[in-house]
């Protein structure tokens, strides 16, 4: 059972714990109140607006999800306990081979996830100063270095895809 699987809508609730549980960890320039914000989103707008993944471990657990746009990774999330075991590079290469991505945003303020991508092959092609929702999070517009350009310098539907 372990392995890349499309979630059912009733596992959303574990995503988002899964989103918290994974932002909380990587995403220190985020407070309370911003989380707090946030949740309610991803569980009831981002999570639906998506091409979902998840990644699940031998015991059916869900261990880290993806969540893209067309050509775009726009979450890629991975719970602390099980980060630096290939689930976050596993669902990226997924992204890329299997969804045809070759973009994603990351916020500048995680440099755990800018290394990340980099390692990965993307690099930086762009910077917004504001995240996608308006707020003061500064925004790298990242892209596959073998992929070819495009009109789109990035989305902003959700937010950035950085909490590997």
């Amino acid at each position: 059972m372990s392995g890349i699987h499309t979630p059912d809508e009733n596992e959303f609730d574990a995503i988002t714990e899964l989103w918290e549980a994974s932002v909380r960890a990587t995403h220190d320039f985020l407070g309370d109140e911003d989380i707090a914000w946030l949740r309610p989103r991803i569980r009831n707008e981002y999570l639906g607006a998506v091409t979902l993944r998840v990644f699940r471990d031998d015991d059916g657990v869900i261990r880290g999800f993806l969540g893209v746009s067309p050509g775009n990774v726009e979450m890629l999330f991975v719970a602390p306990e099980a980060r630096r075991q290939g689930i976050g590079a596993t669902l990226l290469a997924y992204a890329v081979r299997e969804l045809d991505c070759v973009g994603v945003d990351v916020n500048e303020q995680n440099p755990q996830a800018l290394a990340f991508y980099r390692r990965e092959g993307f690099e930086v092609t762009g910077r917004s100063e504001l995240d996608g929702q308006g707020r003061p999070f500064p925004i790298l517009h990242m892209r596959l270095a073998t992929a070819k350009p495009t009109a789109s310098a990035g989305s902003t539907a959700t937010p950035a895809a950085d909490a590997v």
